[in-house]
């Protein structure tokens, strides 16, 4: 039984045996489901034209919603969003504006600053931040602005266009706590900012995902306004999976409605199916079209209009309810016990959860106690003796990973040929993006890299969320890892999908580290262990180990290609395309990854092994070839040539050109770094108590002279002999590390560089036919248009790898010791033991987000207003990746996804 020491915690349990559903409902909508490959039917795949921004309010969605600061059930029926108007804007503020891919000069990016303030794991209680410009907001300027900006220039952003001088904003804080699974409170603030009056009309909004007009469903959900009761506006949904929800919402607003469908006479000149359409509350608001919304109240999407006049530094609160329970009167809201029952059917209600018509003590009440309640689960998984900001970073750490779960709806084979009630599809799309996938079948909760950037699952990023996601909430981090893995997710063939614009790209292999990971922080966390997730995940991983084998190491030699493998731009040369001159690659990178996997499944078969001896056979399978991978990636002799460069001391891709010849690509960048990531221990203990894997395992050391070149063996534990299994030999990582921890290459004052800074005065050439190609070190955003020009692996810090170098490190240290030590940082005369190095590391990572003594953040850089404004100092932005000489954040903003590794380093080695 799990040990259960917070409320929350309870929750967890109860939602995990289904005693309650408490994530039924959740953050769970998209930020951006317009220019999707989901929802682009293009016979060319042109996702981000096929629907753009300027549709999004007119058309209907076919696979998702989006929304400002919104919530929906988990299979997004119900949704609930913010929408509001300024009185300037020419579009009433539905969605989250950003440039698409081809707009902006660094790729796609939101132009819009919110923040995820909050979450507990069950979303009992959440609070969100978004800041809302008074004057117009400059959709066309942004766009054309960026336009005209070169690679080689930042971004224009909102803060730049001066909108937000003075302070003429509003902060716009939404929070929501449950009374129960299916009991939800609304309670949302608007702050005036500015020194002037200004008025805002909010309008919280319910609707339903149109899932009837496509021609496989036709039931329609309806809502309709509800008879009033003490004074309380209500609207009723009726819904055929859910039965009936109500809304309800105090201050008496106008209760408007209208369909969620789309508008084809606006868009496609064309006949609308009925007169109320999806963007019918902007027509009634802005174009002040009174006749665009039914007067019979009643429709698939309600909205609540609120004017709020707001004077400066005025606030004004609303306070609504999403409730399962039907509102009744006749309760006294002064009462001295708070939820006085008033009918038979709120008698299954906790004691703290108030009537339906308590929007006073009750309702206030139950906030401040959901608050209270995840203070205290916070409290007990942030380490105590961290500074109140580190405690702050890690809280909206979390906060924003678990806002960052989405509905993720996507039917390859429909989207493919179709549906009944639309036009075929061009014939082009059965030839074109994602035809081999006709088997995917997505309609879950995922954890995403970005709601609005990448509003889509990628498997490695998703892979890196689970690590700190498991200190929190085990459960949902295994069942994140085991969705990638179900039938309707792989591929028959073993591959995981990689991305929605590409499920059949490659992405490392790092689903069964983070399985052993997550299944060892588990242990921590509960104090048990999860066997059957191991075998589940152990299982399914044995397919995609096959498929590696089979696709990426086509000529049997233990040495793998697979493209970029993440590390977008990262070489001379595309790495998924075909090479300019021919011939191929032999990628460190890629083979490095396989060994790194081969070391994971051969410790997860060690564990599995305890308990059912059939596994000692797979673990010796795996520890043998990752001896042949070693051999192979190291070879000196006449067979080959090795990835290692000894006169450097480093690895390369090697190119093998088709007339024979090979040479290294020798660019010092993360790829020759990874090799380091392929260590193991074998410890007496557990080898001792598997004695067919310890007779396989002495058999083959015996019968290969090669082996001992590979497996360090050691007498210093009075437990018996210890093995180390490691790419790199001790030699090597002295030299390797050199260069790591040399200040003038890898090493920044806020981690690892993805490319040594020795590429700013000797960047890396190749002259093809004439064509110079080149890598040069850019510590920010990518002058390259490589995999859409949006991120940049040549010379900034990115927190996954230098997560996996750090953990190295540590692996490394456990084996030797204290007595191995290196400069740290090179060229000083300080030594360190690895785990020293580790630490070091690690607390650079940290300290992009955490206060310097200068009292500012590095992640924040030139942003003056983060730096010293109190109303955004506090407020911190996840960046994809960081600036390789100052930490200034970099790329998308809102990736808390991988970037929540820091609360993982954090928790574990400090500030």
């Amino acid at each position: 039984m799990p040990r259960l020491q917070t409320t929350e915690d309870v929750r967890l349990e109860d939602n995990r045996t289904r005693k309650e559903y408490w994530k039924r409902w959740g953050p769970y909508l998209s930020e951006r489901q317009w220019g999707t490959v989901r929802e682009d039917y293009s016979p060319g795949g042109t996702a981000w034209e096929f629907f753009p921004h300027e549709h999004a309010r007119s058309r209907a969605y076919r696979w998702g919603e989006d929304g400002i600061a919104g919530i929906s059930d988990r299979h997004q029926m119900i949704c609930f969003a913010l929408a509001m108007w300024n009185g300037r804007d020419p579009i009433l503020k539905e969605r989250l504006f950003g440039l698409t891919g081809n707009e902006g000069n660094h790729g796609e990016d939101v132009k819009e600053y919110y923040f995820y303030l909050d979450s507990t794991p069950t979303h009992s209680y959440m609070k969100m931040l978004y800041k809302y410009p008074q004057a117009e907001f400059p959709y066309k300027s942004l766009v054309a602005e960026n336009r005209k900006r070169g690679r080689s220039e930042p971004e224009c952003e909102l803060y730049d266009t001066g909108v937000f001088r003075e302070n003429r904003y509003f902060d716009i804080f939404a929070e929501y706590a449950k009374g129960s699974d299916e009991d939800i409170f609304i309670r949302l603030t608007a702050w005036n900012r500015g020194p002037d009056a200004a008025t805002l009309h909010l309008l919280p909004t319910i609707w339903f995902r149109n899932t009837w007009s496509w021609g496989t469903d036709l039931r329609r959900p309806v809502i309709r306004r509800a008879t009033p009761v003490d004074g309380i506006l209500s609207a009723e949904l009726q819904h055929w999976q859910y039965g009936k929800r109500w809304l309800l919402a105090t201050g008496q607003p106008e209760l408007i409605f209208t369909e969620n469908e789309t508008n084809n006479a606006r868009l496609f000149n064309g006949r609308n199916r009925s007169p109320y359409v999806k963007d019918a509350f902007h027509e009634y608001l802005i174009r002040q079209n009174k006749s665009a919304v039914n007067p019979d109240q009643i429709g698939t999407k309600m909205a609540a209009h609120y004017v709020l006049d707001l004077g400066p530094g005025q606030s004004a609160t609303l306070k609504l309810r999403l409730t399962d329970l039907e509102p009744l009167g006749g309760m006294d809201t002064n009462a001295t016990v708070v939820g006085t029952i008033s009918s038979p059917g709120h008698q299954e209600r906790s004691a703290e959860v108030p009537g339906t018509n308590d929007f006073g003590a009750g309702f206030d009440g139950l906030f401040e106690l959901r608050k209270t309640e995840a203070d205290e689960f916070y409290a007990s998984r942030i380490p105590q003796q961290l500074s109140d900001d580190a405690k702050n970073v890690m809280r909206q750490a979390y906060g924003g990973m678990l806002w960052s779960k989405q509905f993720y709806h996507y039917d390859v084979k429909t989207w493919l040929e179709g549906d009944p009630a639309g036009p075929p599809p061009p014939k082009e799309r059965l030839h074109g993006r994602n035809k081999d996938w006709t088997h995917l079948y997505n309609d879950d909760i995922i954890s995403m890299p970005d709601k609005w950037e990448y509003p889509w699952y990628a498997a490695w990023d998703l892979a890196f969320h689970c690590i700190p996601l498991a200190i929190i909430d085990p459960d949902f981090a295994k069942e994140q890892l085991i969705l990638l893995l179900r039938e309707w997710y792989m591929h028959p063939n073993g591959q995981l999908p990689a991305y929605e614009w590409a499920f059949g790209d490659v992405n490392p292999p790092v689903h069964a580290w983070a399985a052993w990971r997550v299944c060892k922080i588990e242990r921590r966390v509960r104090g048990v262990a999860d066997r059957g997730f191991l075998e589940k995940v152990f299982h399914k991983l044995l397919l995609n180990f096959t498929w590696w084998v089979n696709r990426k190491d086509p000529d049997g030699a233990n040495i793998f290609q697979g493209g970029f493998l993440g590390l977008d731009n990262i070489g001379v040369f595309d790495r998924s395309a075909p090479l300019p001159t021919g011939g191929h690659l032999e990628q460190s990178d890629g083979t490095s990854w396989m060994g790194m996997y081969c070391l994971n499944m051969l410790a997860i078969a060690l564990e599995l092994a305890k308990d059912d001896p059939a596994y000692e056979d797979v673990a010796s399978k795996f520890f043998e070839h990752f001896v042949y991978i070693a051999r192979a990636m190291n070879d000196f002799g006449s067979e080959g040539v090795s990835l290692w460069d000894e006169e450097d001391g480093f690895y390369y891709d090697v190119l093998h050109l088709p007339n024979g010849e090979e040479h290294f690509l020798k660019i010092r960048s993360m790829v020759g770094l990874i090799p380091l990531f392929a260590v193991e221990t074998l410890e007496p203990e557990i080898v001792d108590r598997l004695p067919g894997f310890k007779r396989r395992m002495q058999w083959f050391i015996d019968n290969h002279p090669d082996v001992p070149e590979h497996i360090e063996m050691t007498q210093r534990s009075a437990r018996g002999v210890r093995r180390l299994l490691s790419l790199v030999s001790r030699k090597q990582l002295k030299r390797v590390l050199s260069r790591m921890l040399d200040e003038t290459e890898f090493l920044s004052p806020y981690g690892i560089r993805a490319l040594s800074r020795y590429h700013l005065d000797h960047p890396y050439e190749v002259n093809v036919n004439g064509n110079i190609s080149r890598v040069d070190y850019e510590p920010a955003e990518s002058s390259t248009g490589i995999f859409g020009g949006n991120s940049n692996w040549r010379g900034p810090i990115w927190m996954p790898v230098n997560y996996l170098l750090i953990e190295s490190l540590q692996k490394f240290h456990h084996y030797y010791g204290e007595d191995f030590q290196v400069p740290c940082p090179a060229r000083s005369n300080q030594n360190s033991d690895l785990w020293q190095v580790a630490s070091e590391i690690s607390k650079r990572l940290g300290h992009i987000f955490i206060r310097g003594k200068d009292g500012r953040r590095p992640v924040a850089g030139a942003l003056e207003n983060f730096q010293s404004d109190p109303f955004w100092r506090d407020l911190i932005l996840f960046h994809e990746y960081f600036h390789g000489d100052n930490g200034a954040g970099i790329g998308a903003n809102h990736q808390t996804g991988w970037t929540g590794l820091v609360a993982k380093l954090l928790e574990q080695s400090g500030e």
